[in-house]
């Protein structure tokens, strides 16, 4: 059975794009795939943050994959920081790696543009990036195209310190989620839904309440004629609503756009089909959300069964590289 690692960073807010692409294809093969579900909290320290908001947002994602359905029984779920080997192994990994590998990452050189001060770990979290995966003798890594960079260069590492000391790791595969989980902003409807997007407006937050995701829908952004086609590339705003509902109902866009004379008729479909589809997990959120001893509980469960592979790995490693047993 091949094994299938994400992870969710907590930083901004978890919106139905999020929800579509990455958290229901893990509910969805977690009974038939080999599962490793972690907030990578570490991840979220490369930049300018608040402390206190790293640990509520941590608690906050863990609680929201929990209501959404992830099973720490059928997966491997835990938090990054909770597992000191996958530290441990970026460091020996950063060992394997050039320079000149992380300075090429996009994201690196995106973030870096825009900031005055660079922190150190914008530059090396790839590396932590591919320890995660490598830690975990991980087959599949599902990520969008910002993040295939970050799959090909844990790849790459895998295969170079696999030739030089031995074979030790698992070379790992992006898996790309399918054109349709791509789901737009309602605002700005060129723009993709974003977590850390500087208006909630055109962004359906996991956690926003019915009403709001209702009128968020009925605000959206569409066209100035009335015809209902999908056609992303001339008619976005229209468009991304089609692949909303085609997500939320499991039915193509194409298809559905027959069924709509007006984009009134539409909207209220739409917002009809996101109501159904989040206010469950909000509902579950909020239950989870009033014990969190008992979402703790579920995260250090997780930590220690992962530290019995990540450790065993981490050994394997540091033998192949000529560190002595401790």
């Amino acid at each position: 059975m091949s094994r299938r690692l994400t992870g969710f960073t907590p930083s901004g807010d978890l919106h139905l794009g999020n929800y579509i692409g990455a958290i229901a294809p893990i509910i969805a093969k977690q009974a038939v795939t080999d599962t490793v579900v972690f907030i990578s909290d570490l991840h979220s320290l490369t930049l300018e943050h608040d402390p206190a908001e790293v640990r509520r947002r941590t608690l906050e994602f863990a609680t929201i994959l929990l209501a959404a359905g992830a099973d720490p029984e059928a997966a491997l779920f835990l938090v990054q920081s909770h597992v000191p080997e996958h530290t441990e192994l970026h460091y020996l990994l950063e060992c394997a790696t050039g320079y000149g590998e992380a300075q090429r990452m996009i994201q690196f050189k995106e973030k870096s543009g825009r900031q005055n001060q660079v922190r150190m770990s914008l530059l090396t979290y790839p590396i932590l990036m591919a320890a995660d995966i490598l830690l975990y003798d991980t087959d599949e890594v599902p990520v969008g195209e910002d993040q295939s960079q970050h799959v090909e260069l844990a790849r790459d590492v895998a295969q170079r310190f696999n030739t030089r000391y031995g074979p030790t790791f698992t070379v790992p595969r992006a898996v790309n989620p399918p054109v349709a989980a791509r789901i737009m902003d309602l605002a700005s409807p060129g723009d993709k839904m974003s977590k850390s997007a500087p208006s909630a407006a055109g962004v359906l937050r996991l956690l926003d309440e019915p009403d709001v995701l209702r009128r968020k829908v009925m605000r959206a952004v569409t066209d100035t004629d009335s015809v209902v086609i999908y056609d992303p590339e001339r008619k976005p705003g229209v468009s991304n609503l089609l692949a909303i509902l085609a997500a939320c109902t499991g039915d193509e866009p194409q298809r559905l756009a027959g069924r709509f004379d007006r984009y009134g008729e539409l909207k209220e479909a739409v917002a009809d089909a996101v109501v159904a589809t989040l206010a469950p997990l909000r509902d579950r959120y909020l239950r989870l959300a009033d014990d969190p001893r008992h979402v703790q509980a579920v995260l250090r469960a997780g930590a220690d069964r992962a530290r019995g592979l990540a450790g065993a790995k981490v050994r394997q490693a540091k033998a192949a590289i000529g560190l002595l047993p401790g």
